[in-house]
């Protein structure tokens, strides 16, 4: 069963609630907190991102491509289409000899508010570029360059590079390939149901490798985490959770969210948690507006990653009527659950 993981709250009654699943592992499995069922299974979306390009880097197509740290972030993205964003998926194109053509991702306005205004005033239309999962369908689409594979099917659930992505989601997860459900993505991409004990699993393999791991595998981890930490703006956008949440512990954790509210965290090796964390959240109702940046800032506050009051205009939540007052907030109920294990940790 679910657990409620916020309330809305008009004035100081309960108005609406979010229900779900919360696990947090350390680097050697141990659970730090279980909340609801950890088995539940759900399509882990767009935080596969990071994993997904592995293969490519393995195979040591950013050397062939030319592509540095910011091609690497935005390969991992679910961006907001400011130019930035598209710009560089167009040089990571151009460095593979591609163009925006050959992606198989669709086209929809930027998620940036400002930018997409900006686009239909001027009678813009939207390309692939724009598309939030641009950066990564560029560096799949450069994967199957550099294997010599089909390009005009690169998302087919059959295609080689899929079949090397589907190896290494498995590999982290610690789920058999033929235990992983596939269906399609918002971007065509093949997505995965996967548990939530599996999600948080692979979140705390990416910031902690494991003695397993060949060294190039680890390094591959410590790569796409470095990059991501290093361009926040690059893995989300202006007023993005990825972005703010990376932005306001830098260098501490790697984020990224995936559509039906669904978000993994990994938490670097720090002197509270030496091995490492990994966070996996399932919103049960796919809530991604209210419920999820109240809870991971909580959440990441619990744990001592963030002082009590950074991103204090998140968690809680205001909610505001027409004239912008406030009239109640969205919180976090994590905590009122009865014997939660989640430790109160002073920050370092």
């Amino acid at each position: 069963m679910s657990n409620v993981l916020a309330r809305v709250i008009r004035g100081e009654t309960v108005e609406s609630i979010h229900r779900g699943h919360l696990l947090i592992v350390d680097g050697a499995g141990t659970e730090i907190e279980t909340i609801g069922e950890p088995e539940t299974l759900a399509f882990i979306r767009s935080s596969a991102k990071p994993f997904q390009l592995m293969p490519f880097l393995l195979a040591g197509g950013a050397e062939r491509f030319g592509y540095d740290e910011r091609a690497v972030a935005l390969a991992c993205a679910s961006h907001s289409g400011e130019r930035k964003h598209v710009e560089l998926a167009a040089e990571m194109l151009g460095k593979a000899g591609l163009t925006e053509s050959d992606l198989r991702c669709g086209s929809h306005l930027p998620f940036d508010e400002k930018r997409a205004a900006e686009m239909i005033r001027a009678g813009e239309i939207p390309t692939q570029l724009h598309n939030n999962c641009s950066g990564k369908h560029a560096a799949m689409v450069a994967y199957s360059k550099l294997l010599g594979a089909d390009l005009a099917t690169y998302e087919d659930f059959d295609h080689p590079i899929q079949v090397e992505i589907l190896k290494t989601i498995s590999r982290f997860t610690e789920t058999p390939v033929e235990r992983i459900p596939l269906a399609g993505d918002g971007c065509a991409a093949p997505n995965f149901a996967l548990s939530v004990r599996a999600m948080a699993t692979a979140a705390a393999k990416l910031v902690a490798p494991p003695k397993e791991f060949e060294p190039e595998l680890s390094a591959v981890c410590g790569r796409v985490a470095a990059a991501m930490m290093k361009y926040p703006d690059l893995v989300g956008g202006t007023g993005r959770l990825d972005t703010m949440l990376m932005d306001a512990a830098p260098g501490r954790l790697v984020s990224k969210i995936g559509a039906e509210g669904v978000w993994l965290c990994g938490v670097m090796p720090c002197e509270n948690w030496p091995k490492g964390l990994g966070i996996a959240m399932k919103i049960e109702d796919g809530d991604d507006k209210r419920a999820r940046a109240v809870i991971s800032v909580a959440v990441l506050r619990r744990l001592g990653i963030f002082e009590d009051g950074t991103l204090a205009n998140l968690s809680p939540l205001p909610i505001t009527n027409r004239k912008g007052e406030i009239v109640g907030r969205t919180e976090c109920a994590l905590f009122q659950i009865p014997n939660s294990k989640i430790p109160s940790i002073k920050s370092t």
